[in-house]
């Protein structure tokens, strides 16, 4: 990050922290002169601004009735900011932000029919379903800073506003730019949204717009060209010197880069009853009796990579060409019509729903070989009955009817019984998917890998599930038993010779049946002000080497909470650690972007990662500190999560978050 740019986020900082300290010296004086103009007016003004008029809602909500929730104040997990480090969601990755990444625990994907299948840059990405539309009764905004002087630089403002009481309209931005720690481990992404939200005042039609912009830019360095723990012996040594196979700079410099733009329309119009809860509060509740709704959406998908120098440490598998710039392009065009009918009494609490969907989907492919088209068309549906707070059963279905992915379903059920809040409640889940191969393992044209496989099965999987969870008593568990036919990877194409013409060549693999059982455990204790949050999870299978993963992964939590000066200060500052057993460590062919099993089968020695850190929320200020991998400093000194790519060595983190709504 150039020195500009740090010194105006420094400034921006000093910035708000001056007029906050400002605001702090005049409070007295203010609030004398407002309780003097009260007095001669005699009357109080009649406008609250809080963060209780500030309510957002999401796509998934406005489904099922028009509801929203209050934003998230509190300062909770705030010390997460990346998206590689969320100890409830682990990944193994590239050692740096923003660079490749792939899930540690196993965690399929319900999703059905076309899928581009380029996953490894896909955490960083604004998506329509992700987007966030706002009600407020003043304008919303909020900004977001992460770095400052150091060397992750990550950034976001948000505005949201409404025209009038019916109609919002806003918009989030966000930017990062990151050196990582190794040569060439550079990151950058400019991303955002564009939103609106419109609702009749007679409450029965609702329009839904956004707007998604990604581009994502992550530097690749080919691993380190000494792929051994012996980096990490002896005396600390500055990542940045440790050899790197590619070290192209500026125009040369190697990347993969995606490039995801979308435009998102709902319409949906209720006819018939309406009921409402909370009439005319901010927590209002419009409930319909008949609802009919289109969903449209246009996206265009774009993954590149480049490099432009001699491969003089293979990080590729054999050839001779020197500037690559292999290119994929997608561009999707969906419809969906829904049509629900509601049951239920007037004290809403016994519902039955029925609702009926069909969706079409048109795609282009395209790349520097070929070109192609193709369309699916879906019939969707689900039944739910709900009786109070105490019994919720939910039917799903989605299954392909016609088109290149005929045959693709995903059907799935739920059962959740409440006991009371003294005994909890529980979840019985199941769901049966069957799904094609996503087309990275059905087609490639790049210049070092180069297949197209018609002979690949679709992938079937079963499940069941059963979820316990205890709020008063801090508990929660979850086991989960998968069985899995023509489970699809990549793996190094088998090479008994040692032909170096084979090395690194990737190909898609499947397997017969996978059987898998997974639980997964929470607990939280409670001390006073002292806290210990736990969470464990076990994996057992017949094919731990396919699908590398670690057996035991577990996350703790120490730290101490309270509020000081007089309910002004909300903190905590507390440790992380986890640990997770050894595993088959995965590999990354750079130019296709995909994790892949080597022919030689390696697992790193693991050990536990402390992070240190201090959250705290001062009005609207939410702000962190952490110290990631603290124990660096006394063991180990480095760790691996991927063959040949060392993770980020102990690094000191500041953040901070300013809310407006006034």
């Amino acid at each position: 990050m150039s020195s500009l740019t740090r010194g105006l986020f420094g400034l921006c900082f000093l910035m708000l922290m001056g007029m906050y300290g400002y605001g702090q010296v005049d409070e007295e004086f203010s609030s004398a002169l407002d309780s003097a103009r009260a007095l001669e007016d005699n009357k109080k003004d009649s406008v609250v601004f809080s963060a209780k008029y500030v309510r957002y809602a999401t796509l998934d909500m406005l489904k099922h009735a028009t509801y929203t929730k209050q934003i998230d104040t509190s300062h909770r997990n705030f010390q997460y900011y990346n998206k590689q480090n969320l100890p409830w969601n682990p990944s193994v990755h590239l050692g740096s932000y923003g660079l490749a990444t792939r899930d540690l625990l196993f965690s399929p994907s319900k999703t059905i029919g076309f899928q581009p299948g380029f996953h490894a840059l896909e955490r960083y990405l604004v998506l329509a379903d992700s987007v966030q539309y706002y009600r407020a009764r003043a304008r919303y905004s909020e900004l977001y800073a992460v770095g400052f002087f150091f060397d992750d630089q990550v950034f976001r403002a948000k505005l949201a506003q409404n025209i009038n009481p019916q109609w919002n309209i806003g918009a989030e931005y966000h930017a990062a730019n990151t050196d990582g720690f190794y040569y060439n481990q550079t990151y950058a992404d400019r991303k955002g949204s564009v939103f609106t939200w419109y609702e009749s005042t007679n409450r029965r039609y609702n329009l839904l717009a956004n707007l998604t912009f990604n581009k994502v830019d992550a530097s690749e360095n080919g691993s380190v060209t000494n792929d051994t723990t012996n980096i990490f012996v002896g005396e600390m040594q500055s990542p940045f010197a440790i050899q790197t196979k590619l070290r192209g700079q500026q125009q040369n410099r190697p990347f993969n880069k995606w490039l995801d733009n979308g435009v998102f329309l709902r319409q949906s119009f209720y006819i018939g009853r309406l009921d409402t809860v909370n009439a005319g509060k901010p927590e209002m509740e419009i409930h319909p009796t008949n609802a009919f709704a289109h969903n449209t959406s246009v996206r265009q998908r774009k993954y590149i990579f480049f490099k432009n120098e001699e491969d003089l440490y293979n990080a590729f598998p054999f050839g001779d060409a020197v500037e690559v710039q292999d290119t994929t392009k997608i561009t999707t065009i969906s419809n969906e019509f829904t049509y629900a009918f509601y049951l239920r009494n007037r004290s809403l609490k016994n519902e039955a729903k029925v609702n009926v969907g069909f969706q079409n989907d048109l795609v282009w492919y395209d790349d520097i070989v070929s070109k192609d088209f193709l369309q699916n068309s879906a019939v969707k549906g689900d039944i739910r009955y709900q009786f109070s707070d105490k019994v919720d059963v939910v039917l799903n279905g989605h299954q392909i009817i016609v088109g290149r992915h005929f045959g693709d379903y995903l059907y799935e059920a739920t059962a959740e019984v409440g006991m009371g809040a003294k005994i909890g409640k529980v979840t019985l889940g199941a769901y049966s998917q069957n799904k094609s191969p996503e087309m990275v393992f059905t087609r490639m044209n790049y210049t070092y890998h180069q297949w197209l496989r018609d002979d690949l099965e679709k992938t079937k999987t079963q499940n069941l599930s059963f979820r316990y969870k205890n709020d008063k008593l801090g508990f929660w568990g979850k086991a989960e038993y998968f069985l899995i036919n023509n489970y699809l990877y990549f793996k190094e194409v088998d090479n008994p010779t040692d032909d170096e013409k084979l090395e690194k060549l990737i190909e898609a693999a499947q397997t017969g049946n996978i059987n898998l059982l997974k639980v997964s455990v929470g607990q939280n204790f409670r001390f006073g002000n002292f806290h210990l949050d736990n969470m464990a999870v076990y994996q057992k299978s017949d094919a731990m080497h396919v699908l590398s993963t670690p057996e035991l992964y577990t996350w703790h939590s120490f730290y101490y909470k309270d509020i000081w000066f007089d309910k002004v200060l909300d903190f905590a500052i507390g440790l992380d650690a986890k640990f997770n057993t050894p595993f088959r460590a995965p590999s990354y062919a750079v130019n296709a972007g995909q994790f892949y099993n080597s022919n030689v089968a390696i697992e790193f020695s693991t050990y536990p990662v402390v992070d240190a850190w201090f959250t705290a929320n001062l009005q609207r200020v939410n702000l962190f500190v952490s110290c990631n991998f603290v124990n660096q400093y006394l063991y180990p000194k480095g760790y691996y999560t991927v063959r040949r790519y060392p993770m980020n060595p102990a690094n000191l983190r500041f953040g901070v978050s300013w809310k407006f709504y006034d």
